[in-house]
């Protein structure tokens, strides 16, 4: 008995004898100053997993919706757990902050529906856009940029073919700002009461001259007066284009005052919403007021292509 007390007495003595070593006295000394927990890899890691199995959210397939047609999916997110663990390790614990997540593309994109109408982005995007129709008003478009130029925001404008033709300079503007620019139709027709030749040939010919004026060739066709027949949305889809329309209409070619325009866009601003515009008097006036309504409301302004593609905006 004496000798198995005696050999747990010399254990004892040389367990506390390895403590008093400096490098290990150190180490202990470190962890105790940083305040760095000691956690095993296969802790954080299931701590981390754990976390994510809470945090996934599927992605949205693009579907045809009864009363908005075509509407665009949206990414899912999920925890990169690898990722996630090599930014924790380094502080040697878990911190939600340091997750790192990864989009997930839904199996339906908007560009595997088939041919129909836009009026929406996806409602989980929060997210609206400017839609800028562009016949005339010249005078107006200078005060339109200059305000998206100062609250550094992208807007699409819709340029009449004939309209580009005729004020080239005023088109490449608008382009060399960084806006996108979409297809108006060349002469501004009713396009539900054109034969399919005649479609192509409006949506064609504009195409071909803001290509030539721009050097960007639209891939978004915005029917005037919001006017289409199925023939123009079949055509637009074999050109490879997206037909789209609006859900917030300002009526500002009707030139209301400021107020009236601030009233119709108030009470329809939602997530994935189109803002139809015109550049008119009112409309100058009311831009800045609308742009700041979307930020108090969190949403970001972007273009349609940036609206309607799938990526999820994650807050930073």
């Amino acid at each position: 008995m004496k000798t198995i007390w005696m050999i747990c007495a010399i254990f004892l003595l040389g367990v506390v004898a390895y403590m008093k070593l400096p490098i290990v006295e150190t180490y202990v000394s470190l962890l105790t100053e940083e305040g760095v927990p000691v956690v095993s890899e296969d802790t954080l890691k299931n701590q981390i997993k754990e976390r994510a199995s809470s945090l996934l959210v599927e992605p949205k397939d693009a579907r045809i919706d009864p009363v908005w047609k075509k509407v665009p999916g949206i990414n899912g997110l999920k925890v990169d757990v690898e990722s996630s663990y090599k930014k924790m390790k380094e502080v040697g614990e878990y911190k939600e902050e340091l997750l790192v997540f990864e989009q997930v593309s839904p199996q339906v994109l908007l560009k595997d529906l088939k041919a129909a109408p836009i009026y929406i982005g996806h409602p989980d995007k929060e997210m609206v856009s400017l839609m800028i129709n562009v016949a005339w008003g010249n005078e107006y478009i200078p005060g339109l940029l200059s305000t998206l130029k100062e609250e550094h925001v992208k807007a699409t404008f819709f340029l009449e073919g004939n309209w580009t033709k005729k004020n080239p300079e005023l088109a490449k503007t608008i382009s060399e700002a960084g806006h996108e620019i979409a297809n108006h139709s060349f002469s501004h027709p009713n396009m539900s009461s054109l034969t399919r030749d005649q479609n192509r040939e409006e949506i064609v010919k504009t195409n071909d001259v803001i290509e030539a004026t721009t050097g960007k060739t639209p891939t978004i066709l915005g029917p005037p007066s919001g006017d289409y027949s199925q023939v123009t949305v079949d055509v637009a889809h074999e050109l490879g284009m997206y037909t789209v329309l609006w859900s917030i209409d300002t009526i500002d070619w009707q030139k209301p005052p400021v107020s009236k325009i601030m009233e119709r866009v108030s009470k329809k601003m939602h997530s994935g919403g189109t803002i139809l515009m015109h550049p008119t008097e009112s409309t100058v006036e009311a831009l800045p007021l609308i742009i700041q309504l979307a930020k108090q409301k969190d949403l970001r302004i972007g273009t349609i292509s940036d609206l309607l593609d799938e990526e999820r905006l994650v807050k930073k």
